[in-house]
């Protein structure tokens, strides 16, 4: 099964998503003696790149396809090599080819509501990359639950990296009207931010909440540990496999979720200040 993932290495080996997830994986292919062939490349040329080679050579029997973007020409390539192929992570119900379908929206308002529910109206995000279909759903969810409730929130968009996480967090503190609670969308940015933070003399959480989307040891080691969004990342990789399991052997794919994000709270969400009383 080839994975190719189109972002920079350093991404990679600092963010625990994937490797958890190819874990689930690998441990449903190994009963039938298959496994991931994963690649990493800068760009998406690349990636369609990879996949010509692979359809040449025959070297995969599937493509695993994730982060679909908004204008994405991979799912026509690979139906032109002739790779059959699953879509992981797709918010649209819309799609030719098999899919194991993620609810972003849900996660997203039951965020805001754990924060409106603190207080906080001045809320920020710190999203991946706008051209994500899973990126735009999330800050749709987030516009949509605020708009119902009289706010406007801020909307940055970073890259998954610690320095667009520690870089916009500061942006975001220095500004006239600060946010009171930051949504991150991975772990990774989450943490720089809160460093960033501590270092501007901003307590978390007195000052400011933190909410991280994607669950890892990184949140759990933090001081305070970050209220997170989290995903059995393990069991998803394990559903992914089903699917294509079912995709190589001419049977019937069966539609697929990937387990629903929920809120863990920790240390770094509380009552913003103005809910208790101070300036």
């Amino acid at each position: 099964m080839g994975l190719v993932l189109a972002r920079p290495p350093r991404l990679l080996g600092a963010e625990p998503f994937f490797m958890e997830f190819i874990a689930g994986i690998e441990e449903r292919l190994s009963e039938r003696g298959l496994s991931v062939l994963l690649h990493v490349v800068a760009t998406h040329d690349a990636e369609i790149a990879a996949y010509r080679r692979w359809a040449a050579s025959r070297l995969v029997d599937a493509v695993l396809l994730v982060n679909r973007t908004s204008e994405d020409p991979r799912l026509a390539v690979l139906r032109e090599v002739g790779l059959p192929a699953v879509v992981i992570g797709e918010p649209s119900a819309d799609l030719p080819v098999p899919a194991v379908r993620t609810d972003n929206a849900g996660p997203v308002e039951e965020a805001l509501a754990h924060l409106l529910d603190l207080g906080h109206r001045r809320i920020a995000r710190i999203s991946g990359p706008h051209a994500l279909l899973h990126t735009r759903a999330r800050t749709d969810a987030l516009l949509a639950g605020c708009r119902a409730v009289g706010i406007e929130p801020v909307v940055l968009e970073g890259d998954y990296s610690e320095e667009s996480g520690a870089k916009l967090t500061t942006a975001l503190l220095g500004g006239e009207h600060p946010p009171t609670a930051i949504l991150y969308d991975n772990d990774v940015m989450a943490v720089a931010g809160l460093n960033a933070a501590k270092e501007l003399g901003v307590a978390v959480p007195e000052r400011l909440s933190l909410v991280a989307w994607d669950d890892s040891t990184l949140c759990r080691l933090a001081s305070p540990a970050l209220t997170t969004m989290s995903v059995d990342v393990h069991q998803f990789g394990t559903s992914v496999a089903d699917s294509v399991l079912e995709l190589i052997d001419g049977h019937t794919v069966v539609e697929r979720w990937s387990p629903t994000a929920t809120l863990v709270h920790r240390g770094s969400s509380a009552p913003a200040p103005n809910h208790r009383g101070e300036p």
